[in-house]
């Protein structure tokens, strides 16, 4: 099992791997999503959302809701940012655990989250919404961004907006009719494991939406504990196999004498 999860996370990708996980984190984005939406009452991935609010609310005159916008855009552009430094700076290091680093960071803030929401649910900031929203984006951001960069852009699991217009398409090609005699190659065809893939993400990012909406109205905060449990388990195991290489950057990074003790 160890063995699996270490490749679902590793450096190297293979499209199987960059599937399995991109499924995975489907259900794990909509079960944030919906279950985040009952404890802040927005859905923080929704960022074509958010920019038509901040459209409308400068015309109406809504300020506070327009600078709600910009701080839920911002944490998620953050969260994306992140990914981008540590996946880079995990290739520069050579990591085994490139793409664990980010999940691991998602995990840990999910636990943060679990443990501690309803004060953050209090805790306000300056963009007129409380820290658990900028939260909620920021790990959104996040997730998206390693999914995006690991496949390349072909996956993508924190909005289904991408998905479902590839469906569409795809279930478009499967009912053109091609005439009779149409040679071989100019017939449209569809790509039944593009179909399979696009059906798969949303009909997991649908039932982790219902599972993490329920989840949160029975236990309220402290249903995230078992996804950020999924997401440690998934980015720890390749990156144990990085602690020579964690501890030997450590020692040597600039400033940081040969002899010092912890």
């Amino acid at each position: 099992m160890r063995r699996v999860l270490r490749h679902l996370t590793a450096r190297h990708r293979t499209v199987a791997t960059n599937r399995t996980l991109g499924l995975m984190l489907a259900f794990n984005a909509g079960a944030m999503n919906a279950g985040g939406f009952m404890a802040v009452h927005m859905y923080t991935s929704h960022m074509t959302g958010f920019l038509a609010t901040l459209a409308d609310s400068l015309v109406i005159g809504e300020f506070a809701l327009a600078l709600a916008a910009v701080g839920a855009l911002w944490a998620f552009m953050s969260g994306a940012g992140t990914t981008a430094i540590l996946v880079n700076w995990g290739r520069r290091q050579r990591l085994h655990g490139t793409w664990a680093l980010p999940l691991l960071l998602e995990a840990v803030l999910m636990l943060l989250f679990g443990l501690l929401g309803a004060i953050m649910l209090q805790w306000p900031t300056p963009f007129a919404v409380p820290l658990a929203v900028l939260l909620l984006a920021f790990m959104m951001g996040v997730q998206n961004a390693v999914v995006t960069k690991m496949s390349s852009a072909q996956i993508r699991t924190t909005h289904m907006t991408g998905v479902v217009t590839d469906l569409g398409m795809e279930l478009g090609k499967m009912l053109y009719w091609n005439r009779t005699g149409t040679p071989r190659a100019a017939r449209v065809r569809a790509n039944r494991e593009r179909v399979r893939l696009y059906a798969s993400l949303l009909a997991l990012f649908v039932i982790g939406g219902v599972l993490g909406a329920a989840a949160f109205q029975h236990y309220g905060f402290i249903w995230v504990v078992p996804q950020a449990a999924l997401l440690l388990g998934l980015s720890l195991p390749p990156l144990l196999m990085d602690t020579q290489r964690l501890a030997a950057w450590w020692r040597s990074r600039p400033g940081r004498r040969p002899d010092s003790r912890m």
